[in-house]
């Protein structure tokens, strides 16, 4: 009996203190929006990592909320300007999106830039705290990353530059997009989502997209053809930023923003990068198993980065228009690709 009672009061203790412990779990719930679906990697091998990462951190006083697939509204071109305007605290998207909006960031994005994820990952988050910080004062960047060099995926197989000459081409920004025009393509701008729709109802014959987010598009389903470019410098690469609102940033208590700053910037730009690496692998054998993958042979290569220079020169110019050393952070963010990649 004086069991029973004991064990009878703990439970009604429990349950008087259970709404207070709720309540009490969490000072800050910061919401994530990106535009994936909840299998890609993006969440599942970065965003649900980080999440438990900065929660034990923090001993539960942040939590951290994900909302996939654009869940939370709006179209993907819109997000960096919810994080601006506090519709949500985060967004993962790509400043490429809004073109013309962040047009230094763009010099990690021109031809012939990218060498690992790893290294350009982590050159472009060096490269941001040095010359960045002005082109995102509306948000507070938490972490720039990029993806694993792209690949040509085409319906008809691609093997030299001629072979382009006529595609539409769904391609990821300004920069790529100019350099699919000097080789005889068109490109076809639009959010990596609408690409299987695209492909299917004929809209574009091909796209350049890393392996990684073949197998969640099914592209190796929609095309047969796959090019990579080899070297040491891949043919492209895009630039993501994991985007949080000022005011809910600054609005933080001083101990948990410490917390937060501890896991992003440079020390999630390493391991992240590191991750955009592996996760290459599946799309690779995948598309093996049923189409053909091309390398472009090293002479194409070098026709390919002779044909792709004007498009560095453009930008180049366009940074010089602005008040800028076009050529100087040109070879400043080369130079810090080079860094890492040693």
């Amino acid at each position: 009996m004086q069991t029973r009672r004991l064990v009878l009061g703990a439970l009604a203790a429990a349950a008087l203190s259970f709404p207070f412990a709720a309540a009490q779990a969490a000072d800050v719930t910061l919401r994530v929006h990106h535009f994936l679906p909840p299998v890609a990697n993006t969440q599942t091998k970065v965003l649900e990592p980080w999440k438990k990462e900065v929660e034990q951190a923090s001993g539960g006083r942040i939590a951290i909320e994900i909302f996939p697939a654009m869940q939370l509204g709006g179209k993907p071109p819109q997000l960096i300007d919810q994080a601006r305007d506090g519709v949500v605290d985060i967004v993962w998207t790509l400043p490429s999106y809004t073109p013309g909006r962040f047009p230094t960031t763009a010099v990690f994005e021109l031809p012939f830039m990218v060498s690992t994820a790893a290294a350009t990952t982590q050159a472009m988050q060096e490269f941001y705290e040095k010359n960045l910080r002005d082109e995102y004062a509306d948000v507070h960047p938490l972490m720039f990353h990029v993806h694993a060099r792209g690949v040509i995926h085409t319906k008809d197989p691609v093997a030299k530059i001629e072979d382009l000459d006529g595609l539409k081409i769904r391609a990821p920004s300004r920069s790529i997009g100019k350099a699919l025009e000097t080789m005889g393509a068109t490109p076809v701008f639009m959010p990596v989502p609408a690409l299987p729709e695209a492909l299917s109802k004929g809209v574009v014959d091909g796209a350049v997209i890393p392996w990684e987010i073949t197998i969640p598009l099914k592209i190796s389903e929609l095309v047969d053809n796959h090019l990579e470019i080899p070297g040491p410098r891949g043919l492209y690469t895009s630039v993501f930023v994991l985007a949080m609102n000022k005011a809910r940033y600054e609005g933080m208590p001083a101990d948990l923003r410490k917390i937060l700053d501890d896991h992003t910037g440079m020390h999630m730009a390493r391991w992240v990068g590191k991750v955009w690496d592996e996760i290459e692998q599946p799309g690779l054998a995948k598309a093996k198993q049923s189409g053909a993958v091309r390398q472009l042979s090293a002479e194409q290569v070098e026709r390919m980065r002779n044909v792709t220079a004007s498009v560095r020169g453009d930008w180049i110019a366009e940074m010089n228009k602005a008040g800028k050393d076009g050529a100087a952070l040109l070879k400043e963010a080369s130079v810090l690709i080079d860094k890492y990649s040693q």
